[in-house]
């Protein structure tokens, strides 16, 4: 990503940068393929090729976003992109916001556990691929206590900020 964003704001090679931002999800694929190699070939199961599948549901649900926020992050640091305005923090907006944040924390858990399961029967079942599945306890904690947050929001979602008043220095009237 960095090799992206550095070339495409610092060299001005706008085109060539956005190529290899481009590819930065195909990496993750290539890692989960390479993981998944590794176990047909005979490798030993850890706990630790799971994460390739848990890496790829997140990417899956988080990745573009993620890109536009670094994008916009250098190109207002290195290419004076202008910045831009800050999404409704309250009401309704707010409440929604959380809510589709939540269902793409659902769509990640999905994406990761199909993966995992699907890692666990290629290398041959639950004999074999046991501790793959062991990813699907800490996916599963993340999922839940993510849905706090927006509980909480929906519950008490905030208030629109007091109109700026110059007799009161901003606080209202």
């Amino acid at each position: 990503m960095a090799a992206g964003l550095s070339a495409r704001y610092i060299k001005g090679w706008k085109r060539l940068g956005g190529g290899v931002l481009l590819c930065v999800p195909l990496l993750d694929i290539v890692l989960l393929a390479a993981t998944v190699i590794s176990l047909r070939d005979g490798a030993e199961v850890t706990i630790w090729h799971g994460l390739s599948a848990a890496y790829l549901g997140f990417t899956v649900a988080f990745g573009h976003d993620t890109l536009r926020w670094a994008d916009e992050k250098f190109g207002r640091r290195f290419g004076g992109v202008p910045e831009r305005p800050r999404p409704v923090l309250y009401g309704r907006a707010r409440v929604l916001r959380e809510w589709r944040s939540w269902l793409r924390f659902l769509l990640a858990y999905g994406v990761s556990c199909a993966l995992l399961v699907g890692m666990t029967w290629f290398v041959g079942g639950t004999e074999r691929g046991a501790l793959l599945l062991a990813w699907l306890n800490p996916l599963t904690k993340i999922l839940i206590y993510s849905l706090i947050w927006p509980v909480i929001v929906t519950i008490r979602p905030g208030q629109a900020p007091a109109e700026e008043s110059p007799l009161t220095g901003g606080r209202g009237a």
